[in-house]
Order: structure tokens, then C-alpha cells, then sequence
């Protein structure tokens, strides 16, 4: 692991790390404080990417994912008031999606970055992390919560997830997990527009000349 590249490295595990902590308190109906702190890893992806290139963002990635799975084995001693903070489902969903999500960014950032005919700076940043982060909560909320994935871990009720409610409070009737996904799903967009400010500024600042 270059020291180049370590600040990504340690930026990384500390957005996983928090992001675990903080997905344990809600903030409204739909959301929890997590949902604002995990986008935070498209945007230390694209930066990783964007100076040192895919390969680099990839080790980086990987280690998001080694810090997410400890995460979840630690979430899996605390016992919360309906059992395990982190049961298999999650731990699954999690993992899968962190991955998954975060190497097609790494992939799509890239093949853009290449594209000869050009295109704005924040094509890449904003394409990739936008199909990075509709993949994430499209898989994290369905293996965690779907009842059509319940073998996955058949001990665990999460009925809880199915019940049929007006889709945010006032839309078409839809399951809970389906709400909670299409908010989560809301955050990060919103977010991956945002962080085109500090992407652009991070990497003019790590990529101008030293004087």
C-alpha cells in the first residue's frame, strides 16, 4: 500500500466505520443518520480514482469492505431490544452492496475518464457514483429485508419490513423496506450532486504542481 494514497485508505475505513455507528439512530421516519455519512464513500472513490487511477481506488475500495465485514462481526455480539445489531441478512446486504456498488463506480469513473471525445469534469464523478448508488440501495435493501430472499435466513423476521404502507408516508401503497430504500436512494443523489463541489476542489488541490 503506497503512502501516496493512504489518506484515501484511511478516509475510507473511517466513513465505514462511522456509517455503522451512526445507521443504528434515526433521523425521521424513513432515514438514519447513516444514510448521510455512507455516500461519503462514491466521493473518496472518484478522488482516489481521478489522481492515483482505478487500481489504486480498487485497494481502497477493498479496504472499505474488509473494515464493513469486521464491522458487521462485532454487530453481531451487541444485542440490541429485538436481537443482534447486525444479523446475516444485513451483514450480506451490507457486504454485497458495498462492493458491488463501489467497484462499478471504480469501473464506470474510469471507462468515462477515457471517453476521446471529452466531456465535462463531472461526468465522470456524477455517472458513476449515480449508478453506483442506485445499485447499493437497490441490493442492500433487497437481500436485508425482501421476503422473496427469507432462505437466506429463515430465523429472522423481518415481517416488520413487509408491512403495506402509503410509499413514503403518502404515495401508492408499497412494503416498509421499499420506502426505506427509495429514501435512502433520495439521499444519495442528492449527495452525489453536492459532492461535486469538494470533489472538483480535493483534486485540484492534490493534483496542482508543488512549488
Amino acid at each position: 500500500m503506497t503512502r501516496t494514497y493512504l489518506p484515501g485508505v484511511i478516509a475510507m475505513a473511517a466513513i465505514v466505520v462511522a456509517s455503522n455507528i451512526l445507521v443504528q439512530f434515526l433521523f425521521g421516519n424513513w432515514l438514519t443518520w447513516g444514510a448521510f455519512t455512507y455516500p461519503l464513500a462514491f466521493l473518496v472513490n472518484d478522488v482516489m480514482n481521478r489522481v492515483y487511477g482505478p487500481q489504486a481506488a480498487r485497494r481502497v475500495v477493498w479496504v472499505g469492505f474488509a473494515v464493513g465485514v469486521i464491522c458487521s462481526l462485532i454487530g453481531t455480539q451487541i444485542m440490541g431490544e429485538f436481537g443482534p445489531l447486525v444479523t446475516l441478512r444485513i451483514a450480506l446486504g451490507s457486504g454485497t452492496a458495498f462492493l458491488v456498488a463501489q467497484l462499478v463506480d471504480v469501473a464506470i469513473f474510469d471507462r468515462l475518464r477515457e471517453d476521446k471525445h471529452g466531456g465535462a469534469w463531472w461526468r465522470a464523478p456524477l455517472a458513476s457514483t449515480l449508478v453506483g448508488s442506485t445499485l447499493d440501495t437497490a441490493l442492500f435493501f433487497s437481500i436485508a429485508f425482501s421476503a422473496s430472499l427469507i432462505f437466506l435466513e429463515p430465523a429472522n423476521d423481518v415481517s416488520w419490513a413487509g408491512e403495506i404502507l402509503p410509499l413514503l408516508g403518502f404515495g401508492p401503497e408499497a412494503p416498509l423496506w421499499v420506502s426505506l430504500a427509495v429514501a435512502d436512494w433520495a439521499v444519495k443523489l442528492s449527495l452525489a450532486l453536492l459532492a461535486l463541489v469538494p470533489f472538483r476542489l480535493i483534486v485540484s488541490k492534490m493534483t496542482q504542481p508543488v512549488a
